[in-house]
């Protein structure tokens, strides 16, 4: 239990660091398409890796989970253009 705890952190870890440095260097003109690219292409990495790990297809599961990200991704955009606080 401790080791998936463990993994679980270093996953959001992993994947929180990338679209942060993103933000801190890329200029504001291009910040949007830049965060979406960075954490379509950090969710594609964690798939493949979570794949290899759990011994399942490694396209297909990681294809899996960028396609959920996108998804909540565009729903949160979606919400938040309605609410008036979309980027």
């Amino acid at each position: 239990m401790i080791q998936a705890a463990l993994a679980s952190a270093a996953a959001f870890t992993a994947g929180a660091a990338a679209p942060l440095l993103v933000v801190a260097l890329t200029p504001h003109a291009t910040l949007a398409p830049a965060l979406w690219a960075t954490a379509l292409a950090v969710l594609l990495g964690l798939g493949l890796m979570a794949a290899k790990a759990g011994g399942s297809s490694p396209w297909r599961a990681a294809l899996r989970v960028v396609f959920w990200g996108a998804l909540a991704m565009g729903v949160t955009a979606a919400i938040g253009h309605l609410v008036g606080r979309a980027v």
